[in-house]
Parts: C-alpha cells; structure tokens; sequence
C-alpha cells in the first residue's frame, strides 16, 4: 500500500515557530503516541531477534525472518515520516504471508498448556504464540495512533500498517492451526445456522425528503 497521491504532491514542510526556530508539523498527543507505537515496534524487533534461537522448525524461523524484516522496513517508514513530517523516502508496503487459507476447525484431544519452567521448555508452539500475541497488539495500538495524528503523511503511515499487522497475525494463526497450536472449535449445526441467519439485509428505506434533522 502506498501513501495516497494527495500527499505525495503536497508534502507538509516543516513550519517555523513564532521564535523562528522549525519545528514538525505535529500535535502534542500524536507526538506521545508516536513515541509510545515507535517504541514498541522496537520491542518487537528485539524480541523476534531473542526467540530465533529457540526455534527448531525451519517454517517458523522463515515466518519470523520474513516478518522481522517487513516489521524493520514500516518502522524506518514510520521515524522518517515522524521526523521530517513528510513523505518517506520509501513509501509503505504490503506484507504477503506464506501461508494458504486453509484453516481446521474442530477440536483434537491435547495436553493442557502450562507456564514453562525451564528454558528447554520453550518450544515453536510457545515462540509463535508469544508471536501472536505481540503482533495483534501491535495491530491494536497502530489503530489507535492513527486515529489520533494530525499529520497527513504520518497517519497514512500508520493507518496503512494496520492491514499489513492484521495479515501478520493471520499468517501466525494459520501456522499455529496447521499444527494444532491453535484450534478453533465449533458450534454444533443447528445453533450454527441459527446464528448464520440471525439477520436479514436492510429493504433500503431512505429518510423522507421533508424530514429535517433538528
């Protein structure tokens, strides 16, 4: 995904100050938000970098790679945006998983999960879950940065992250599902198609054109 044309031809300089000292074009909050999403996206970084060597399946160590490597490129994106204001040097990108779409519902007989209690207990199930769950909440905060920059340039950036975080995630899930990590049960029929046609489409009505709204 790329930043939109509106601003790439009209990037926002940075504006000098009354004292004639520059100064980005940012509001007060979105410059704590940024701050707080920037550094996360560095946590993450890092702790992708930590659990590659608890990996054992070649699939996962290439998911995390991969990832790590996309997460690194939006993260360059996202400080070059913050700092200069305007458009970056390499616009955004959209992430492609690996993975096909073939998710297996029902549920298979496990052992219960537990907290590890040593170090060799750290297995791919416990490091793509420990993946989940960073990238999700990553997806959870990039929204909500978006939602509150005023800068044009630097809320695309976000805003055009939050897909490429969400299929991030899918990609993880679809690993974790294929090898049981992750099972997602369901209901029986009879409540399934219950909740399936549980609405109906709207008939269209449309406010009569001498309604005002008070």
């Amino acid at each position: 995904m790329q930043i939109n044309n509106q601003s790439q031809q009209q990037p926002m300089p940075i504006q000098p100050s009354p004292t004639g000292q520059p100064q980005a074009n940012h509001g007060g909050h979105e410059v704590f938000d940024a701050h707080e999403n920037l550094s996360t996206l560095v946590d993450v970084l890092d702790q992708y970098m930590m659990f590659q060597q608890y990996i054992t399946d070649p699939e996962l160590n290439t998911i995390l790679m991969q990832q790590r490597s996309f997460i690194e490129q939006t993260y360059n994106c996202a400080v070059e945006a913050f700092t200069t204001g305007m458009d970056p040097s390499q616009p955004t990108q959209q992430y492609k998983m690996n993975q096909n779409n073939t998710v297996t519902y029902g549920l298979t007989p496990s052992q219960p999960r537990k907290p590890a209690e040593s170090l060799p207990e750290i297995n791919d199930m416990k490091i793509s879950g420990q993946m989940l769950g960073l990238v999700k909440s990553t997806a959870s905060l990039l929204t909500m940065t978006a939602l509150e920059v005023t800068n044009p340039v630097l809320r695309r950036v976000y805003a055009d992250s939050v897909p490429n975080f969400i299929e991030m995630s899918y990609e993880i899930f679809l690993y974790q599902n294929k090898h049981k990590y992750y099972q997602v049960p369901r209901l029986q029929q009879q409540d399934m198609q219950q909740m399936l046609q549980g609405f109906a489409p709207s008939a269209g009505a449309s406010m009569p054109q001498n309604t005002k709204l008070q």
